[in-house]
């Protein structure tokens, strides 16, 4: 049988005692982790459907530090004309004020938001009233967001915008 000194008795309670904390603290941290997980289909609908909305306001006032929380670093948006712009491209557009928008709204009672697993994505006719490179903009576009469920939390991970639609269509 070993044989341990007082002192190192009393070291292996006080480490153990912090082995407890550190275990504690990684079941809490776990826990959070792990909540949206266990989101309910409505919880996760209700939740994508603030974030995406959430977005579309970060871009309107070219906000690049929440565009930077929600985009994931593998975003991809393909415009309807067929640009394609990556996470990097809307965040610098942001910081430089490319666009200031008047507008950059989703048309009320037009988002719908459907939820597979850990995959949802968002549809919604959006009006774009803005100036662009000097030259003033206002349409209206249908778009699909497309969010992915990561350890972080869902992720807006690709867009797809149609062209801009006739005048008389979007109304």
């Amino acid at each position: 049988m070993t044989s341990f000194t007082p002192h190192t008795r009393d070291l292996i309670q006080v480490l153990s005692g912090y082995g407890k904390l550190i275990l504690m603290l990684i079941a809490l941290s776990l826990g959070t982790a792990t909540n949206d997980l266990n989101a309910s289909p409505e919880e996760d609908v209700k939740t994508v459907a603030a974030l995406d909305t959430k977005y579309q306001a970060a871009v309107k006032s070219n906000d690049a530090a929440t565009m930077d929380q929600i985009l994931a670093d593998d975003f991809v948006l393909v415009t309807g004309r067929g640009k394609v712009s990556r996470k990097a491209d809307l965040i610098e557009s942001a910081r430089k004020k490319e666009v200031a928008y008047e507008r950059q709204d989703e048309e009320p009672g037009t988002q719908k938001v459907r939820v597979w697993g850990d995959t949802a994505v968002v549809t919604a006719l959006l009006w774009i009233k803005a100036v662009q490179g000097g030259k003033p903009a206002d349409y209206k576009l249908w778009f699909s967001d497309t969010y992915v469920r990561t350890a972080a939390g869902w992720r807006y991970v690709f867009g797809q915008a149609s062209l801009p639609l006739p005048q008389a269509e979007s109304k």
